[in-house]
């Protein structure tokens, strides 16, 4: 299956705000050098979400795979593709130890999975760039609860005025 069909069958809004630095986010761009982690469900940092992501959605790993990152750098939503790997990622997920970095943890379905991942500096595609707006929607009511949620909130809060 082609990239466009997966991302058709993602069934995510489009973007109602355009992501911050619009200048500098297009879709098909090309960002080299991505560092990438992995991290599973099991991992202690991770059990009390279950298999489910920030967004609320169970996390995914077949052909469309979850993925984690700082969402006023990677936007909820945003879809990408690793060069060389024919899997479709959507950023559905955060974590405190991204945010203020570029790095996106890939989600994999077991540890040993995650330790074959370890770290990789990957060329991602940008299919289509997430959303601000629903970036907030989700890390608004959460602000009170995490310093990381407060900065990536800021931030998005921040790129917006600028933009």
């Amino acid at each position: 299956m082609c990239a466009s069909t997966l991302v058709g069958k993602l069934q995510l809004p489009p973007a109602k705000t355009p992501p911050a630095s619009t200048s500098l986010r297009t879709a098909g761009q090309v960002i080299p050098g991505v560092r990438t982690t992995a991290y599973t469900h099991s991992e202690a940092d991770h059990l009390q979400y279950g298999a489910r992501t920030a967004a609320g959605t169970l996390l995914k790993s077949g052909s469309i795979r979850s993925a984690a990152a700082d969402w006023s750098i990677y936007p909820l939503g945003t879809v990408f593709q690793i060069q060389g790997d024919p899997s479709v990622y959507v950023v559905d997920d955060y974590g405190r130890a991204l945010v203020g970095t570029r790095t996106i943890d890939i989600y994999q379905p077991t540890t040993g999975l995650m330790n074959l991942w370890g770290t990789r500096k990957v060329n991602i595609r940008v299919l289509r760039w997430g959303s601000s707006s629903r970036s907030l929607a989700v890390l608004k009511p959460r602000a009170y609860k995490a310093l990381h949620v407060r900065e990536m909130i800021s931030r998005i809060q921040s790129q917006a005025r600028a933009g």
